[in-house]
């Protein structure tokens, strides 16, 4: 018989995983809604017409196709066989066979799709619209440890509006989800495509805008010498690349890092390209008759001083970090990156504004801005840091223990009464041994442990033991339904 296995890059979980990873889907949706986000679903499956495209050739490569249904090869009609696929398809390569073969494929990611869906439903929608989505998504990834094939992202997305109000509490939002998981030690990076095409503009337009922005998205990973290689073999020259790493490497906090690209974009002779900026963002007065501001640098300290009205307290959590590129083509304004600093892990949170996404769909001039937790990422992190709150995993608060067909009978109605007041409870379903009881209760890590004898049930008490400190008391059974009522922690499923 052949051993049972699942797909490489997938796994099963548990009733104590799926009850950990409840507690973070409960504090992100929280969150969402205490934004004014309301949740919608989309189908697992996708046109590839709506998916193919929105990536760029990396995430296409990355995008899982399913085959048509019946006998793909072939169209049978009215009794005549037709082969779906010629010898010049097949010379001419997957390019021109996979549309024969396959329609449709496994969501990408939610953004996509959420376009896709506004799109389809604008005339039932009210804009600005707000919407947050907690699915699963799947990519033909190469798995490894904190990347999955299959895996569970949680988008909050608006779209219908430009304000900068978005992004700030886009900030927010992530800071208020890490803060109630117990992941205190973070940094939310953002950036704006803004800067990076400036950035491109004070190279002298040397090379190609894409390959300048992949190598930067890999500094953290293969470092400067490695970017320098790759851009050398893409025709950068050595003196551009030097310009390069003095205007990503500017020092200094949010605001500073702000003032000095924007003396380096006009030292360098950028083209301005947005508006005045306002009297508390960063401006230099020797070049101030020159109207040399940038719609990237100014978008970012609009954003700066709406957290600062909001409130936002975690400045030393916020970095402005130029060398933030993020690898989605669709992104056009401030993109987002999140990063557990104590923790060996790749971002948990990502996202950014998109100017056009749902143009593909036939509505046009539409702007959002939108990010994604990645759930699988926070529980390595959460677990490796042992911040899952105690007793997460287990759901069940009190066990009633069962000796014979009497205990049975009395443990039924407290049984009943436990429920109805909000407490999880199971009554051990055979008349066993204490210990065999005891060993279930413990196993499952259940907190408390109801026990009726004969005595106890004369008496109209029960004796109700505290399974982590070893320690009984007698109570009546209001008493001892009250004290497990105020125990329950409130969990949002």
């Amino acid at each position: 018989m052949e051993k049972p296995s699942i797909p490489q890059g997938t796994r099963d979980f548990g009733p104590a995983q799926v009850a950990r990873r409840q507690h973070i889907f409960g504090v992100i949706r929280r969150t969402f809604e205490q934004f004014g986000y309301a949740p919608i679903e989309t189908p697992t499956l996708e046109n590839l017409s709506v998916l193919t495209g929105k990536y760029g050739d990396e995430g296409d490569q990355l995008l899982f196709k399913v085959l048509n249904s019946g006998n793909f090869l072939v169209k049978e009609r009215r009794g005549e066989i037709t082969p779906l696929v010629t010898a010049d398809d097949l010379a001419q390569g997957p390019r021109a066979v996979l549309p024969k073969i396959a329609e449709k494929g496994l969501r990408y990611d939610l953004t996509v799709p959420f376009a896709r869906y506004v799109a389809m439903n604008r005339a039932a929608l009210t804009f600005p619209f707000k919407r947050y989505q907690m699915q699963p998504v799947w990519r033909a990834d190469r798995p490894q440890r904190g990347r999955y094939r299959e895996f569970w992202q949680c988008d909050a997305d608006v779209v219908g509006t430009d304000s900068l109000l978005c992004e700030a509490e886009i900030v927010l939002m992530m800071a208020q989800v890490l803060n109630g998981l117990g992941l205190v030690d973070f940094t939310i990076k953002i950036n704006h495509r803004g800067v990076l095409r400036n950035i491109y503009q004070a190279l002298g337009g040397e090379g190609k805008e894409t390959d300048l922005f992949v190598a930067i998205d890999k500094l953290d990973k293969i470092g400067r010498d490695g970017v320098s290689k790759e851009l050398l073999e893409k025709g950068f020259t050595a003196p551009t690349i030097d310009t390069l790493f003095e205007l990503l490497t500017v020092g200094g906090g949010y605001a500073k890092k702000l003032q000095r690209l924007l003396v380096g974009f006009v030292t360098a002779g950028v083209e301005p390209d947005g508006q005045r900026p306002g009297p508390n963002e960063p401006t230099d007065e020797a070049d101030d008759s020159q109207d040399a501001y940038y719609r990237g640098l100014n978008e970012l300290a609009a954003v700066r001083d709406l957290l600062q009205a909001s409130g936002f307290a975690q400045f030393d959590r916020l970095e402005f970090d130029p060398t933030l590129a993020r690898g989605l083509s669709y992104y056009t304004g401030c993109i987002f990156e999140v990063k557990i600093n104590n923790v060996a892990m790749g971002s948990v949170s990502g996202g950014g504004r998109y100017d056009n996404l749902t143009g593909a769909f036939g509505l046009p001039d539409v702007s959002g801005v939108g990010f994604s937790f990645g759930v699988d990422r926070l529980y390595d992190c959460l677990e490796e840091l042992e911040l899952f709150p105690a007793g997460t995993g287990t759901l069940t608060r009190v066990l009633l223990a069962q000796f014979d067909a009497a205990s049975l009978a009395a443990g039924l109605p407290l049984l009943a009464q436990l429920r109805a007041a909000g407490v999880p409870a199971e009554l051990y379903p055979d008349a066993a041994k204490l210990k065999k009881q005891f060993q279930y209760a413990d196993q499952k890590g259940i907190p408390y442990l109801l026990l009726a004898g004969p005595d106890e049930r004369a008496a109209g008490q029960v004796k109700l033991r505290d399974m982590r400190a070893g320690q009984e008391q007698l109570l009546s059974v209001a008493e001892a339904v009250a004290v497990l009522a105020q125990e329950v922690t409130p969990r949002s499923l």
